[in-house]
């Protein structure tokens, strides 16, 4: 029986992040309540939804993961949250290993923590970025690193044996010093599960937007050099390797068996559905997404004339890429011998030339990126997808 994983978009927020570029944003509270009805109608008319869709639904398939992320899904109501999980465990048949939910510190009290076990969640990804408040506070975050702390003690005060940090290494005002300091205060409070997210400039951040102009809003002219950035994360390899976490991606750790279940399946192009708004999905040959905005998911929801947007045919070149691209990024890398016979191609001449580079490493039928080259990852797929 296929494993599903299921995801459960919630893009509310209390404020913007500065480095944000996802399809999230700040709506009136009055939403929440009507957003999660109409998810729960959503996962209640999926099969007639994929019907009027022209999209083949995943058959026989076991939700053994859902993730809930944003956004910020911890600041919605627990009952809401709770309600969500049951219509998931009516509209399916469910066998839940992983039930995750990503959590601002500033919104992990007691009360919300304990509502969340007794819901089912039993995974919690934290969005830490940085233990250095000045680094928090120029990135527009609401937390500060003493509430790090206190949220993280109310999770095992709770009964949580299983939770993730993120981190970004890039944030305006970040040095050297205040980095080993925020990979060390992590290493402290020992989290089950660590990722480290390299700072993305582009288009679709404010301070994206204002770095590529030029300008020196949002603390653009505090950002590290890329050579620091690539030094940032060098050092928490090296520091969360020695603490015993296992780099299983390029962007993860864990500690050993706590990989990330639910992500796995986006690594391995495994199907996943998406729920609510901006959610993808992946049935294995297609893609699709939801509509964005969550006013407009809200009302279209009800009405029958509801339809996913972007819905794309996944052709056997696209599939070979992905399995590359997704494929690589684990540090276990790929079987090389079964994606040439899967997709009759000849990737060897241009893998032996990467060989050659010190790019990758070929181990019997495994090909892996060197892991002294994971900063350049980009630039491994660009040669090997051309």
């Amino acid at each position: 029986m296929t494993r599903l994983g299921i995801y459960v978009q919630v893009p509310f927020c209390q404020t913007k992040c500065t480095y944000c570029n996802f399809h999230t944003g700040v709506f009136s509270r009055n939403l929440h309540i009507p957003y999660v009805e109409a998810v729960c109608r959503e996962i209640a008319g999926y099969p007639e939804l994929l019907r009027g869709a022209g999209i083949m639904r995943v058959s026989e398939a076991l939700v053994d993961t859902v993730y809930f992320g944003g956004g910020t899904p911890s600041l919605f109501d627990p009952i809401g949250l709770a309600r969500v999980l049951d219509a998931i465990r009516a509209g399916f048949e469910c066998t839940l290993e992983e039930v995750t939910l990503e959590a601002d510190p500033e919104t992990i009290t007691s009360d919300n923590a304990a509502a969340w076990r007794e819901a089912g969640f039993n995974r919690i990804s934290m969005g830490v970025q940085s233990f250095q408040d000045n680094e928090l506070k120029a990135a527009g975050r609401m937390h500060r690193r003493d509430d790090v702390f206190h949220a993280t003690r109310t999770l095992r005060e709770a009964g949580f044996q299983n939770i993730s940090f993120d981190l970004i290494a890039g944030l305006p005002h970040q040095t050297h010093e205040s980095w080993d300091e925020s990979v060390g205060q992590l290493i402290t409070l020992r989290p089950e599960h660590a990722s480290v997210y390299l700072m993305e400039i582009d288009e679709g951040s404010r301070l994206g937007l204002e770095v590529l102009r030029g300008g020196t809003r949002y603390s653009a002219s505090a950002l590290p050099s890329d050579d620091a950035m690539a030094g940032f994360y060098e050092r928490a390899c090296g520091r969360l390797a020695a603490a015993g976490y296992v780099h299983y991606e390029i962007s993860n750790w864990s500690l050993p068996g706590f990989e990330s279940k639910h992500n796995l399946k986006y690594w391995r192009r495994e199907p996943y559905v998406g729920f609510g708004a901006g959610a993808h999905s992946f049935n294995g040959t297609q893609r699709w997404a939801n509509p964005h905005d969550p006013a407009a998911y809200v009302t279209a929801i009800g009405q029958e004339g509801f339809r996913v947007e972007q819905l794309e045919d996944i052709s056997r070149e696209q599939a070979l890429e992905e399995e590359l691209f997704l494929g690589l990024r684990q540090l276990e890398g790929i079987d090389l011998a079964r994606i040439e016979s899967q997709y009759s191609a000849c990737l060897r001449p241009r893998v032996e030339q990467l060989c050659a580079q010190g790019l990758v490493e070929w181990s019997g039928t495994r090909l892996r990126l060197a892991p002294d080259r994971l900063t350049v990852s980009n630039e491994v797929f660009v040669n090997l997808l051309n």
